[in-house]
């Protein structure tokens, strides 16, 4: 059977390592992470460093989330919504907006492109970087959901929070697409003037559930 050239390549490869030795375990004698090892501590820095880069952070209670989302949706006068598959539905049930869901028959370029909003969960979130990554599970969806509405809301649970990447590694599937998210899409020319929402969304509003009652939101300023 003929091979490509991809397949000779690797052939190659495989028979140069034939009879190398085995490569030895790296030292990992450095920190995994450096925040204590407090909840309440991590939750704290993960708001703190998602301001930073400019997503808006709300905290709420699993029974204000409804509440919370529609609210939000007002806010930003968004009409329709994209809805990946498995996202429960309690998080859109107060809201009136127009509900896309992505299912068999997904959803277009071209429908995407009208669709103001985007709800979805996340895969975990690193506190230590201000970090959010999806990888296309239950409540996330393909990668383009989250890339053209121009509103992203994204709910954390408290138990998805790690402090560091390191922590954050083992936790995920190195098989599935991943997409790792701190704050709104932006970019700069070489004067560094910034401009929102060139590669995805302009405006990312992550909402963090946990115990404990609703906050006023924080941004950077």
């Amino acid at each position: 059977m003929s091979q490509n050239s991809r397949e000779r390549i690797l052939d190659r490869i495989r028979h140069a390592l034939a009879d190398a030795p085995a490569a030895q375990e790296p030292a990992r004698g450095y920190l995994t992470a450096h925040t204590p090892d407090d909840p309440a501590t991590v939750l704290d820095l993960l708001h703190e460093n998602l301001a930073d880069y400019r997503a808006i952070v709300h905290r709420a209670t699993e029974a204000e989330l409804p509440s919370l989302v529609t609210e939000l949706l007002d806010r930003h006068g968004a009409r329709t919504v994209a809805v990946p598959p498995g996202l429960p539905a309690i998080w859109l049930s107060e809201t009136t907006a127009e509900q896309r869901h992505d299912t068999d028959t997904a959803l277009t370029p071209y429908d995407l492109d009208t669709t103001d909003a985007v709800v979805t969960g996340c895969a975990l979130a690193i506190a230590e970087t201000g970090t959010i990554v999806l990888d296309a599970g239950p409540g996330q969806g393909r990668r383009a959901l989250t890339l053209v509405p121009d509103l992203h809301i994204c709910v954390v649970r408290a138990d998805q929070v790690v402090a560091s990447v390191p922590q954050a590694l083992p936790r995920l599937d190195p098989a599935r697409p991943q997409t790792w998210i701190s704050g709104p899409s932006a970019t700069s020319d070489i004067e560094l003037d910034r401009v929102e929402g060139v590669h995805g969304p302009r405006r990312l509003d992550v909402v963090i559930v946990g115990p404990g009652r609703r906050t006023r939101p924080r941004a950077f300023s």
